[in-house]
């Protein structure tokens, strides 16, 4: 079962960006999907919480009596909302802003590009150490985004959308870093929901400063919305959160790899976007260099191994593990 959450939960992550073209093709605009999918997720996550205390232990797998529940300080709290609100809430603006001009699939290309800049900014900030593995890997995986950049054919390829495609990896890399100071401090379903309504409040006044946002749309966009929330967010870290405790965070990091590869075939599928064989090359030189570096951080015995700073998505979102947020 562990193996076969944690691919459902990057099917999940995956399919984010087409539900956000199709809420996009169903006149919804990007400041709506991001007002929405934060503030029903972070009530879906709240609603969780009450009716699952365990939920709200480190460990739900230990009883509460030798446990009892997570305390939840006001330093943690701020942290925790600020995560959402200045990091998370900004990764996705710029994420769904990229999607508005480009396409889903080289989209995810490019956005994924995050796991290789976590591994070398942890390199340069001391945590962890550059073997002659990584080197090989973070070479590939540049050469494979050259690739992916400079292959374009088929695919509608737009240089403000890759610019800020390459913003929200930036950024998620960043929030990635701060957010490893405080996940071992709080429950994950806790932690989530801190998140959720931090980027949920920052939107909001957002939204209030510039005179509200337009959900006159009809059902249909009512309807990706929902998908993205529910989908896309509260149901894709849930079952990855369920998956990491089977496998542990090595065969969870390198099965989220499979994330860009459900956008790229469902972007085929359902958007008729269709990439270059130079592109689907250097799509492939990035997701093996990742699956190379994660082996290469949580090898048992390995110099310099690091088993608990495997970055997974985001969105949700375990913030140390490289997922989908989107």
């Amino acid at each position: 079962m562990g193996p076969a959450l944690c691919l459902l939960s990057a099917a999940c992550f995956g399919a984010m960006a087409i539900f956000g073209k199709l809420a996009y093709a169903a006149g919804v605009s990007p400041e709506a999907l991001l007002l929405v999918r934060f503030g029903f997720a972070a009530g879906l996550l709240a609603m969780l919480l009450l009716l699952r205390p365990g939920l709200r232990r480190r460990d739900p797998a230990i009883p509460e009596r030798r446990t009892g529940p997570a305390r939840v300080t006001l330093g943690l709290l701020v942290t925790a909302l600020g995560l959402g609100a200045v990091g998370y809430a900004t990764q996705a603006s710029l994420y769904f802003a990229a999607l508005a001009l480009m396409d889903a699939s080289l989209l995810s290309l490019v956005f994924y590009t995050y796991p290789l800049l976590v591994t070398l900014t942890a390199v340069l900030l001391g945590r962890d150490r550059l073997t002659p593995g990584r080197c090989a890997a973070l070479v590939a995986a540049s050469c494979g985004t050259l690739l992916v950049l400079l292959g374009t054919g088929g695919v509608d390829f737009h240089p403000l959308g890759a610019t800020l495609a390459f913003g929200a990896a930036v950024t998620y890399t960043v929030y990635i870093l701060v957010a490893d100071t405080v996940v071992h401090r709080l429950p994950p379903v806790i932690l989530s929901a801190l998140v959720m309504a931090g980027a949920a409040l920052t939107l909001g006044a957002r939204a209030l400063v510039r005179g509200g946002v337009d959900l006159s749309f009809g059902l249909q966009g009512w309807f990706w919305l929902a998908c993205i929330a529910v989908v896309s967010t509260v149901l894709a870290m849930l079952t990855f959160f369920a998956g990491l405790r089977r496998t542990g965070p090595s065969t969870a990091a390198i099965l989220s790899t499979f994330e860009p590869v459900v956008t790229t075939a469902l972007a085929a599928l359902t958007l008729d976007e269709i990439l270059t064989p130079v592109q689907i090359a250097g799509g492939l030189l990035v997701l093996s260099s990742v699956a190379v570096l994660q082996v290469q951080r949580t090898r048992p015995g390995h110099r310099g191994a690091v088993p608990h700073r495997v970055p997974k998505r985001p969105d949700l979102d375990n913030p140390k593990q490289p997922v989908s947020i989107s």
